[in-house]
């Protein structure tokens, strides 16, 4: 089978590797979407993600497909059920999954990131990762369950109330799954900074009251003219020290910023002690997906999220290096695999 193999910085491999053969307690699935993440482009060019990745890893942890065979003792799902994937796979054992924090779990199995994934035409996972999804719902709708979890986490240390001004930084895939769930928080008045036009537009289809171009645009007066007199969370989801700076500097008074985008691992972030004392700001971050994996499909099964209007493209497997390699493509937005194409 043809699978996308990870070797090195800069080095990923379109290749012909063994089809696996689910062990017992396994699920052998036929990939059919699986999206590219920005920590697929962390990996690509050397960084870590949420763990090391070893050399000769097939990439991809978004993704969905058909259980094409089952391996022995499996009865949660059967050949041909349609199935999306939790990437984490926990030990149950350690300090960390035994205090109810499993996600920081010491021993963590990453589908696509530790271990092969879904940038192939089939992946075999542990049948305690895969969840069944509405026939209503598509494959590439699908895939998306796994972002859409991470950002359920997120968004639950947001304590975003009924009514809050809240303000999204970076229109990209996460941002716009972060403006709709902030918006189903109960989020009084949603505002996205995005210099990218294209995707202004389709913020403000998804919900956003107020767009503003960060690049073109004095945000503060932009936000004044408004009428915006405090922001009460600000979630950050480009991933750079510059505009974690600017969301620390647009915040308002006793407000949370969530550092939601991954920067790479050795960049520093200056900030004022003094601004945060004044304003009172509760700094955050979220790791990966915690037991949300169920939440989010429920919110992708029953339309509650749209997760479509944000995919800007569907390309083959063999594309996925030049994509990776590109980021001026990559910046149009959400691309997804298909890897049997």
């Amino acid at each position: 089978m043809k699978a996308a193999v990870f070797y090195e910085k800069n080095d990923l491999r379109i290749e012909e590797i063994e089809k696996p053969t689910p062990k017992a307690g396994e699920v052998l699935i036929k990939v059919m979407a699986c999206g590219i993440c920005g920590t697929d482009v962390h990996i690509f060019h050397g960084d870590e993600g949420a763990a090391a990745t070893p050399r000769g890893t097939v990439l991809g942890h978004e993704f969905a497909g058909v259980v094409e065979a089952v391996g022995e003792g499996v009865r949660r799902v059967k050949v041909g059920d349609r199935v999306c994937v939790d990437p984490n796979k926990l030990c149950d054992e350690c300090y960390y999954c035994q205090s109810g924090i499993g996600h920081f779990c010491e021993n963590m199995i990453g589908i696509g990131t530790t271990v092969n994934g879904g940038f192939a035409e089939y992946c075999a996972v542990p049948d305690t990762q895969v969840y069944k999804f509405a026939d209503t719902t598509s494959f590439e709708e699908a895939a998306m369950t796994e972002p859409v979890a991470c950002c359920v986490h997120g968004i639950d240390m947001c304590n975003i109330h009924p009514g809050d001004t809240v303000a999204v930084i970076g229109g990209g895939m996460i941002g716009m799954i972060m403006l709709q769930l902030a918006k189903i928080s109960g989020a009084g008045k949603l505002i996205m900074l995005e210099p990218v036009a294209e995707k202004r537009a389709i913020a403000e289809k998804l919900g956003a009251d107020i767009t503003i171009d960060p690049i073109n645009e004095d945000v503060k007066a932009t936000l004044a003219k408004h009428g915006i007199e405090r922001i009460s969370t600000v979630i950050e989801c480009v991933g750079k020290t510059a505009t974690m700076a600017q969301a620390i500097d647009i915040a308002g008074k006793y407000s949370t910023v969530m550092m939601f985008g991954l920067t790479a691992p050795n960049d520093k972030l200056e900030i004022k002690p003094f601004e945060i004392f004044k304003k009172e700001i509760v700094l955050k971050a979220s790791f990966i997906n915690p037991y949300t994996q169920k939440r989010a499909l429920e919110l992708i099964d029953g339309k509650k999220i749209d997760v479509s209007s944000i995919v800007y493209g569907k390309e083959p497997l063999s594309n996925l290096p030049a994509i990776l390699a590109d980021g001026k493509k990559r910046a149009n937005g959400k691309f997804i695999i298909l890897p049997q194409e």
